[in-house]
């Protein structure tokens, strides 16, 4: 992998969407392709296939994941716990992550989006123009997951589905709150009162694609 220093030059192309679960990262990055002519990459897109490739060395937690039955992930440990184990929450795979990007088209602007792209990790790579990070309010968070009707996608694969749902949404919600902390001005808080048009302009500004 090449230097810091290299990759940010290769990469200068590339805009950064990242925040928590439910925050509308892919309604704002479709958006941003119709309006602008840009390319997207989903980083939920590929976790399987990175999944795939990453061995226990090179993702410890991700193997330790793997390894547990649903109610080990999701209803018998604490919200806090979950935090602190998750193997994607913990940057492993971004350099997958990367990798995907350096193979893209270097012709266009890609606007690369997910929950993966971490403050630490992407701040190497971007300028302050160049990444974004979406915060949703639990309240947002809940209900985006109400109308999608993915509210019990994981947590209704369990023995206990309200109690891994409510330990999902505690998770997620402190995985935002360490979001807001690292990004800094760079974080964006969504909880409704913006429509996604309204949304997309605000992010459209940050990455300069409003001329």
């Amino acid at each position: 992998m090449p230097g810091v220093d290299e990759l940010a030059a290769r990469l200068a192309h590339v805009r950064w969407l990242g925040g928590g679960s439910g925050a509308g990262k892919s309604s704002v990055a479709a958006e941003l392709a119709r309006r602008y002519d840009v390319d997207v990459c989903s980083t939920d897109d590929s976790m399987a296939e990175h999944a795939a490739r990453l061995d226990a060395d090179a993702a410890p937690l991700l193997h330790r994941f793997l390894a547990m039955s649903l109610d080990e992930r999701w209803v018998l440990r604490a919200p806090q716990a979950m935090l602190e184990t998750f193997h994607w929450f913990a940057g492993e795979g971004f350099d997958l992550v990367v990798q995907d990007l350096l193979a893209r088209p270097a012709d266009r602007v890609v606007v690369v989006e997910g929950f993966r792209l971490l403050p630490a990790l992407v701040r190497p790579l971007a300028s302050g123009a160049d990444a974004v990070w979406l915060l949703p309010t639990p309240a947002f968070r809940r209900a985006a997951f109400r109308a999608r009707g993915s509210e019990f996608t994981i947590a209704g694969r369990t023995s206990d589905p309200e109690r891994a749902l409510e330990n999902l949404l505690v998770r997620d919600a402190a995985f935002t709150r360490r979001l807001a902390a690292e990004a800094g001005s760079r974080g964006l808080v969504v909880d409704g009162t913006s429509s996604l048009a309204q949304l997309t302009d605000r992010v459209a500004r940050r990455f300069a694609l409003v001329r």
